[in-house]
């Protein structure tokens, strides 16, 4: 559904006297910046896209993953070998090399082996983890995603209640001349020219406030996509805004299937249960293998001597396995226990930021069709009504100007609820994983 924007609501707001001379000065210079803001509009495809590309918070989680893909092949390797040079038995009184049979220069190597099964195990921790982390990353675009808009949709919503502040400043105006005409007549009371003057100035107090919290918001949004903080952000007079029919059931089942973090918990909790495995592996020992070659120096005389050949042949004995090794084994159990909880716990918060955001959109969509088809176009009737009616002394002005508020009041309960669907629609959307349907 395609709608161009050229009537908005007011937003009632209070401006404390004692700090309006301040507030005029800041929020006129603000006024006047956004005034003349260039024509280049922001879509909101446009705003999600340059987030996705230049957002230092996603980049960040990105590089964290593709670190963590990186680990895999490194756990499943074996440890280095270990290179040695030895002179053996070299006597300390003459440090000849020729002088005593024993004395020898080696060379050897070794190879440790890990108890079989603990590389695959390593290999598999680490496999669990990236994938995590390759998980957090998607948690991570939607998180972004739904924070970028929702402020271009609080954006666009002040943008139409500055729009709509000048038609309100007109219809004002209007009512200040009638009744400073019928105040000449005669058929007027002054009192009338002064309550139409004095919402006149309210709205212009509304629109300096406005204008600030659009200051405010566009700040947020720059910080999402990378920009400076003072940079202007024009959000186009025309926008899109989808109304799907949800269903909460479906949204619970969705989210099991495709919600990122549904997934990186349950990879966390396969990582915390080969963590388990991996620690009983440790208390089988490891074996070292090694080989070396020693060569001798002849006789002083010239006799020759024979070089020497070992072979070794080493383990770790794992004799503290109660202090060392059975304690690491409760540890893994009890972050094995932690992940369950975790888990657990994003399962129940999940559905419960779903079962609320769903019953929230339902009631905005239906307040949405209640303010469009009955209240506004009756209180625009009425309003009709009683100015033709007060022109000619068929209607007082206290009716007109009530009715009239409260035809401004509804607009603006319109417009918030038509942009909080859309923010609900992006929070829902972060929430399942994915895109919702539509109608």
């Amino acid at each position: 559904m395609l709608f161009c924007w050229r009537a908005m609501a007011v937003i009632p707001l209070s401006c404390p006297l004692e700090k309006l001379p301040l507030r005029l000065g800041l929020l006129l210079c603000l006024a006047v910046s956004w005034a003349y803001a260039g024509d280049e509009t922001f879509t909101l495809e446009q705003a999600v896209e340059k987030a996705l590309a230049d957002n230092p918070g996603l980049a960040e989680i990105k590089a964290r993953a593709e670190a963590m893909a990186a680990v895999p092949p490194q756990k499943a390797a074996l440890p280095d070998p270990m290179l040695n040079f030895d002179l053996l038995n070299l006597p300390v009184r003459s440090f000849d090399l020729r002088k005593e049979d024993m004395t020898m220069m080696e060379v050897g190597i070794s190879q440790t082996f890990p108890f079989p099964g603990k590389l695959g195990l390593q290999e598999k921790l680490a496999e669990q983890e990236a994938l995590a982390a390759a998980d957090s990353v998607e948690e991570g675009r939607l998180r972004l995603v739904r924070e970028v808009r929702k402020a271009w949709w609080g954006l666009f919503f002040y943008d139409r209640a500055l729009n709509v502040i000048d038609e309100s400043e007109k219809f004002f105006q209007q009512l200040v001349d009638i009744a400073q005409a019928k105040y000449r007549a005669g058929q007027g009371m002054q009192q009338e020219v002064l309550l139409a003057q004095l919402e006149l100035s309210k709205l212009k107090d509304e629109r300096l406030e406005l204008i600030g919290m659009r200051h405010s918001q566009t700040a947020q949004l720059n910080a999402l996509l990378s920009q400076e903080a003072q940079a202007l952000v024009q959000i186009p007079a025309e926008a899109r805004f989808e109304s799907p029919a949800l269903s909460e059931a479906g949204l619970q089942e969705k989210a099991r299937h495709t919600s990122p973090a549904f997934a990186r918990h349950l990879k966390m909790l396969e990582a915390a249960q080969t963590k388990v495995d991996l620690a009983k592996r440790d208390f089988y020992p490891d074996l070292t293998v090694g080989a070396a070659y020693a060569a001798r120096q002849n006789t002083p005389n010239g006799e020759t001597r024979s070089d020497f050949a070992s072979i070794r042949l080493s383990m770790n004995l794992p004799i503290y396995a109660a202090q060392k090794q059975a304690k690491a084994v409760d540890q893994r159990r009890s972050e094995l226990l932690q992940e369950r909880y975790s888990l657990q716990d994003e399962h129940q918060r999940i559905q419960a930021e779903i079962a609320s955001r769903t019953a929230e959109y339902q009631h905005a969509r239906e307040r949405l069709n209640l303010f469009e088809h009955e209240i506004i176009p009756q209180a625009r009737q009425t309003v009709d009504s009683l100015l033709a009616g007060y022109q000619v002394g068929r209607s007082t002005f206290s009716d007109l100007l009530r009715v009239q508020l409260s035809l401004f009041r509804y607009q603006t309960q319109y417009w918030q609820a038509l942009v909080r669907t859309q923010q609900i629609l992006a929070e829902l959307s972060a929430n399942i994983g994915g895109e919702l349907g539509h109608e």
